[in-house]
């Protein structure tokens, strides 16, 4: 089980866009996260406290979570999960391993 939320016990339904960006020397990165017309900003009562990627490991916050307004109307959430060390990085690609799999995502490499 591996899932994201932006409201405790609420499971996000569309699958994210993930781009990550690391350090030259692996001490360091980012995942920078968008959500296109997410089930969280359609539904009424649900208020978005952060982002939390669950899997059976525990649980991984952030809380740098923008949603994104076209004329009025909720298109989009962009969430950025920041990574400070080595293990925090093993950590994350551990989880998105779990999520890619369950969700049927694959992962390109830039050149």
């Amino acid at each position: 089980m591996a899932e994201i939320q932006f409201a405790r016990g609420v499971a996000e339904e569309v699958v994210p866009d993930v781009r990550l960006t690391r350090a030259p020397d692996g001490t360091n990165g980012a995942a920078t996260f968008y959500f296109d017309h997410p089930k969280a900003l359609s539904e009424n009562g649900v208020e978005v406290t952060g982002m939390y990627l669950i899997d059976e490991e525990g649980e991984l916050a952030s809380r740098d979570v923008n949603a994104k307004f076209v004329n009025g109307e909720p298109a989009g959430i962009e969430a950025v999960y920041v990574m400070k060390s080595v293990e925090d990085w093993d950590r994350f690609m551990r989880f998105m391993e779990r999520y890619a799999e369950q969700n049927g995502l694959g992962f390109t490499k830039s050149s």
